[in-house]
């Protein structure tokens, strides 16, 4: 990156060491509408995975691919509504657009990672944000859990159409999610903070015909 251009860019740490109190985004939602905790008939389990790091990727796929390589040792999906995920399940990246991307990794790794991402593509035209106090991560696991989604989404989920390793953008009720499926029976909705509420009382609704519990 040229001198010009790295003066202007500006990053900062969003989990520096003052005592600020956090919440999740779904804080108030266990607090107003209860968390149901899991049974034996439970078809579909519900957790929160919050305080990720989400770093939105832009540029050419070829130069943030070297980078992803060099840095984190995982490639870019090598195809539309792609999910890579890594041997330890921890840190993942998926195809948004031609030239948008989603990685997701441990709270607290994200500021030091786009450091070095940056480091790695040089000067390359590219642009990362770190996205990750805006939206969070649910995940929904059980046998239960496609036909629960099948009532929420207008997109297909069934394992013919969406199987393990695909990953898009789509209308959940009235608003939108990023619904991704990392294995067989778990899937992850990556929500929007504003509208995590609203997404957490449909499943609890959606969900009750299958004994939805959460785990906490």
């Amino acid at each position: 990156m040229s001198n010009i251009v790295d003066d202007k860019v500006k990053t900062f740490d969003t989990r520096t060491e003052a005592k600020v109190p956090v919440e999740s985004p779904l804080a108030y939602s266990y607090r107003r509408s209860g968390a149901p905790a899991p049974g034996k008939d439970s078809g579909a389990v519900l957790r929160e995975r919050p305080f990720l790091g989400h770093l939105v990727l832009r540029g050419g796929a070829i130069v943030l691919d070297e980078a992803l390589r060099s840095v984190l040792d995982m490639p870019l999906p090598g195809e539309p509504q792609g999910l890579v995920v890594d041997a330890s399940g921890e840190r993942s990246v998926q195809w948004i657009s031609p030239d948008e991307w989603l990685l997701i990794v441990p709270g607290g790794e994200e500021f030091e990672l786009e450091n070095r991402l940056r480091e790695a593509l040089g000067d390359a035209h590219f642009a990362i944000a770190n996205v990750g106090g805006g939206q969070t991560l649910l995940e929904l696991e059980g046998a239960a859990s496609s036909e629960l989604l099948m009532k929420s989404v207008i997109y297909d989920v069934h394992p013919r159409h969406f199987p393990v390793g695909k990953a898009v953008t789509t209308v959940f009720a009235k608003t939108s999610v990023i619904l991704r499926r990392p294995s067989e029976e778990r899937w992850e909705l990556v929500v929007r903070r504003s509208f995590a509420d609203y997404v957490y009382r449909w499943l609890l609704d959606a969900g009750e015909e299958y004994a939805i519990g959460v785990e906490r």
